[in-house]
């Protein structure tokens, strides 16, 4: 199993400690572990202020999800249930603002569209965008139009065989100029 870039971070900021302890300058220290001067400095001075445990690692960044562990689990069986199960009739598509909707409904917790996004990631689910297309929609009269009148407006366009739009002869030995480049390569100068 390969570690993750947070606990590379924490074993280069221990690897740091065992370093300032050495008495090693944080200059040198930032060569050693190629880090920043400026991260090596301010690695110093935590470690100055409070030791080992000062580098240590106090988990993931940013904000607690909101939702308890019971209600992820509930909020993923409402996902495969799908969004008919829920009011939303049309498609089955869930996507991240009928997630944001949802758990608002269900849990009372209001989650903005990019947050619901994370959470559905979250669950190994990803949202998805509808395909927008007319309550009317008449299939039949879509493909008439795709065969008859598309066919005239497209024009013939071009033909099989063009694949350049540049005239070029083809090269060949035989065919090269006298006074071209490398034609006096092999008579010596006098």
């Amino acid at each position: 199993m390969t570690p993750t870039g947070r606990q590379r971070r924490e074993t280069v900021r221990m690897q740091a400690a065992e370093l300032f302890e050495q008495r090693i300058k944080p200059s040198e220290v930032a060569r050693r572990l190629r880090v920043s001067v400026k991260s090596a400095y301010q690695w110093h001075q935590l470690w100055r202020d409070g030791g080992v445990q000062a580098l240590a690692s106090r988990g993931p960044s940013g904000s607690r999800c909101r939702l308890s562990s019971r209600c992820l689990e509930k909020l993923a069986v409402y996902l495969e249930e799908g969004p008919a199960a829920h009011g939303w009739v049309e498609d089955q598509v869930w996507t991240a603002s009928r997630v944001a909707t949802l758990i608002g409904r269900k849990f009372h917790i209001s989650y903005s569209v990019s947050g619901a996004t994370r959470l559905m990631h979250r669950l190994g689910f990803s949202p998805q965008v509808p395909a927008r297309r007319v309550a009317e929609r008449d299939e039949q009269a879509v493909s008439t139009w795709r065969e008859a009148t598309w066919a005239e407006v497209k024009g013939p366009g071009r033909p099989a065989g063009a694949t350049s739009a540049s005239r070029t002869k083809p090269a060949s030995p035989d065919g090269r100029p006298g006074d071209g480049p490398g034609a006096g390569a092999v008579s010596p100068r006098s």
